[in-house]
């Protein structure tokens, strides 16, 4: 009979127990849940001119978002980030599982800083958790890192595909503008070869002119003088015959005037004076 009372009493508080439990939870108050566990990093990784990008963000526990970007290469992973007042050079810590590891960082011709990760924090980086940051904002930043393995594997290859590209690009282009340049340097010489041919050209079509022109004031001069010489030749033969036709004119009349010499002889004959003057001879040719 005990033992009937004792099991009954058991298997009702058994039966109970479930609707306690329900009527506890009902009237208790509601805990907060827990923070959902933050995703898993998402690696896209974009071609830029020379090179790949990763885009992450950096969160901060007020919920702040500080978006930094991964890059490479294929030589160097670099993380690229803004922030005012940066020195040429510095040496910064980033923090992998709370473990710490230095880095060097430039400052780039536009005020970005870039850390040059070294060696040692690009493996930490793929075989940790959580990355953070405590000195690009006033409060500490951190991301997680799951996928970082494959993702920096993946930004290295894209990084040296890529860059392989642009100095390809960039060699091509180089060499097309010396290509360029030898030749803008050739037409140039060859331009000035020509624009010197041409002014020696010149000056030898000058000089001849010159040459001409002496030689035909030369001639002219000379055929001046020749016909200078002629025309004083002319003149003074004119002078002579007219020198002589007037001696011979004087002596004709001086022989017309000349009394006869005297003869012994009384029987001579004589012979008188002509009748008329000689006829006059001109200097000149009468028409």
């Amino acid at each position: 009979m005990v033992k009937s009372i004792i099991g009954g009493a058991v298997a009702a508080a058994l039966l109970s127990a479930p609707l306690y439990v329900a009527g506890l939870a009902a009237a208790a108050p509601a805990r907060p849940s827990a923070p959902p566990r933050a995703p898993a990093l998402a690696w896209v990784v974009t071609p830029t001119d020379s090179g790949c990008r990763a885009d992450l963000e950096l969160t901060s526990r007020s919920g702040a978002v500080t978006p930094v970007t991964l890059t490479s290469d294929g030589q160097l992973v670099s993380l690229r980030f803004f922030k005012d007042d940066l020195p040429p050079r510095a040496f910064l810590p980033l923090r992998i599982d709370k473990a710490r590891y230095s880095n060097l960082m430039l400052r780039g011709a536009d005020g970005a800083g870039e850390l040059v990760l070294s060696e040692e924090t690009e493996a930490a980086m793929k075989k940790g958790a959580t990355l953070g940051v405590a000195w690009l904002t006033d409060e500490p930043l951190s991301a997680p890192l799951a996928g970082s393995e494959q993702g920096l594997a993946d930004l290295r290859v894209c990084g040296a595909q890529t860059a392989a590209r642009y100095r390809e690009k960039v060699a091509t282009e180089q060499a097309a503008r010396d290509r360029a340049q030898t030749e803008a340097r050739a037409k140039t010489l060859a331009d000035a070869q020509l624009a010197a041919i041409k002014a020696q050209a010149a000056v030898a079509d000058a000089q001849r002119r010159q040459v001409e022109e002496t030689a035909e004031r030369q001639r002219r001069a000379d055929e001046e003088a020749r016909a200078r010489a002629v025309e004083q030749a002319r003149l003074e033969q004119d002078q002579t015959d007219a020198a002589a036709q007037q001696r011979a004119y004087d002596d004709e009349r001086r022989r017309a005037y000349q009394p006869p010499p005297a003869e012994d002889d009384e029987d001579a004959q004589y012979t008188p004076p002509p009748r008329y003057w000689p006829q006059p001879r001109w200097r000149y040719p009468r028409y």
